[in-house]
């Protein structure tokens, strides 16, 4: 099976709409309460690639996955840092498709001058911590029944990773499009493509 990691585009919308829906609609893994639509998932996809990556994995015809960073604070002292989402589509899962997208991720992020990358984690999920420590993130602190849905109270554990070392003097990230198209972008994408494993993820149609 043909394996890719992309940037996101237009015709992604339905097929992240998709993954995410179950994640929104059947646990507390996100703290929305309803699926955005595919136009949602658009307009955030356009609004996100303006600075920061947003990756699909695709496997044959079909997205397994997505990852995105997006801003951590709005304040310009937090510039250098970010919030990461990844989200597998169950038919995907235990492939490698989490690991390979976020590697990639971290390779653009770093490029682009990012230094630390943040992931807020609903407790408990001990899948979702184990991938997010096996890539070297830690626990940096947990934030105690700071969500209320589907009934009940949730925490969220927080999870820091150092995307690259921090400089004395650092340059403000630039924007996704100055890097794209440089030498190094290619190797950037495909980064994460050797972890996953193509033969073990299970088809669930087109896109």
């Amino acid at each position: 099976m043909a394996v890719a990691i992309r940037l996101a585009s237009d015709r992604d919308a339905r097929a992240i709409a998709d993954i995410y829906a179950p994640f929104v609609e059947s646990s507390a893994t996100s703290f929305e309460t309803e699926a955005p639509s595919a136009d949602e998932i658009r307009r955030r996809v356009q609004e996100t690639t303006v600075t920061h990556p947003w990756l699909v994995c695709v496997c044959g015809d079909s997205v397994a996955g997505y990852a995105y960073a997006t801003k951590h604070r709005v304040r310009a002292a937090y510039q250098w840092s970010v919030e990461v989402s990844v989200y597998v589509h169950g038919s995907f899962r235990r492939a490698g498709v989490g690991r390979g997208l976020y590697t990639s991720l971290f390779a653009i992020l770093a490029a682009q001058g990012f230094v630390h990358a943040y992931a807020g984690i609903t407790l408990p999920n001990d899948s979702s911590v184990a991938l997010h420590e096996s890539l070297g993130f830690r626990p940096v602190g947990v934030y105690r029944k700071i969500g209320y849905k589907s009934g009940a109270w949730h925490d969220v554990g927080w999870w820091h990773l150092t995307v690259k070392e921090p400089p004395a003097s650092p340059r403000p990230p630039v924007l996704l499009a100055d890097i794209q198209g440089q030498p190094g972008w290619d190797a950037m994408l495909s980064a994460g493509m050797p972890l996953i494993r193509a033969q073990g993820a299970r088809g669930h149609g087109s896109t």
